[in-house]
């Protein structure tokens, strides 16, 4: 199994907006005064630079467009709804916000097998929705998809149950743990794992401040090192500026590491030698995307495991 992909699917945003539905718990959204016309159209520069960026150093991408009657704020981040795996299956999750239901598109299936992809069959969750019961796709789980963990960290978005029916289904070992941030004087529940960790091929960045409880902390460190991940530890402030929100993608001729400006400016010239001893780092401003969506550059590519069609 393949850590790493080329391809990668992502949604061009037409009514982008802070989320109502989702700021509830998702504390990394900020409202401002800006007029929603102009948050969309700075989203929608933000998104085709973004796309620029990857497609210059090889990252094959399939950009498809939102649809405007939809009113899918939100739209933007894909892999919270789906997750394409190795052996053809796609996964469809159940989404906490119900604004973010409609996101999931049967068209958008049609654009990747007409990119001669072979999909084989669908795996889905979202019959959970009707429980109140939800896990957002790979913004609730990390992959390692070489090792057959997943890391998940519990929230209202990510139920223990779905976590491990997953896990089985997809032949995984779940590691399943808390994480907390500090929000107005309290500690609450992350509402996405893949904010607070990344793994890719040879190492893990993590804000292992973020797991309060130390017998937690120790599974989920001791299940990267077993693994002979070099663990980059990122603090909460770091956290705050999206430094857990990145992915390893393969590029023409090398790997980058994919991330916003506002996080690749947060981190320390020792964290960056860090990364860049195994991979470069490709990062963009997503200024805009961040502030008024709460997520980042991971949370805006789907990454396409499935097979080609022979």
């Amino acid at each position: 199994m393949k850590q790493i992909t080329d391809t990668l699917v992502m949604i061009r945003p037409v009514n982008f907006r802070m989320n109502e539905e989702t700021a509830v718990n998702n504390y990394f959204q900020k409202s401002t005064s800006d007029l929603q016309a102009t948050v969309n159209i700075k989203a929608q520069e933000e998104f085709d630079a973004f796309v620029k960026k990857l497609k210059g150093v090889g990252v094959n991408i399939i950009v498809i467009d939102d649809i405007a009657t939809q009113d899918t704020p939100d739209s933007i981040f894909p892999n919270n709804w789906v997750s394409f795996h190795e052996n053809g299956d796609v996964a469809l999750y159940p989404m906490f916000a119900k604004n973010r239901r409609k996101e999931r598109r049967e068209d958008i299936f049609e654009k990747i097998e007409a990119e001669g992809r072979l999909i084989r069959n669908f795996v889905d969750y979202t019959s959970a929705e009707l429980e109140n019961v939800f896990l957002e796709g790979t913004g609730s789980l990390i992959l390692d998809r070489e090792n057959r963990k997943a890391y998940c960290a519990l929230s209202p978005r990510a139920d223990e149950d779905l976590i491990i029916e997953f896990c089985e289904d997809f032949e995984y070992t779940p590691v399943i743990f808390n994480a907390y941030q500090s929000h107005e004087g309290k500690r609450l529940p992350i509402y996405h794992t893949n904010v607070m960790m990344c793994v890719a091929e040879e190492f893990a960045v993590i804000c292992l401040d973020t797991i309060d409880d130390k017998k937690e902390l120790k599974l989920v460190a001791d299940s990267l090192v077993q693994d002979g991940k070099e663990i980059i530890t990122i603090s909460e402030e770091q956290m705050n500026n999206f430094a857990g929100n990145m992915l390893q993608v393969q590029g023409e001729n090398e790997k980058f590491l994919v991330m916003s400006k506002t996080a690749h400016d947060s981190l320390t010239e020792k964290q960056i030698q860090s990364i860049e001893k195994h991979c470069k780092i490709l990062s963009s401003d997503l200024s805009t995307i961040e502030t008024h969506g709460g997520g980042s550059a991971r949370c805006m590519l789907a990454e396409v495991f499935i097979p080609k069609a022979i």
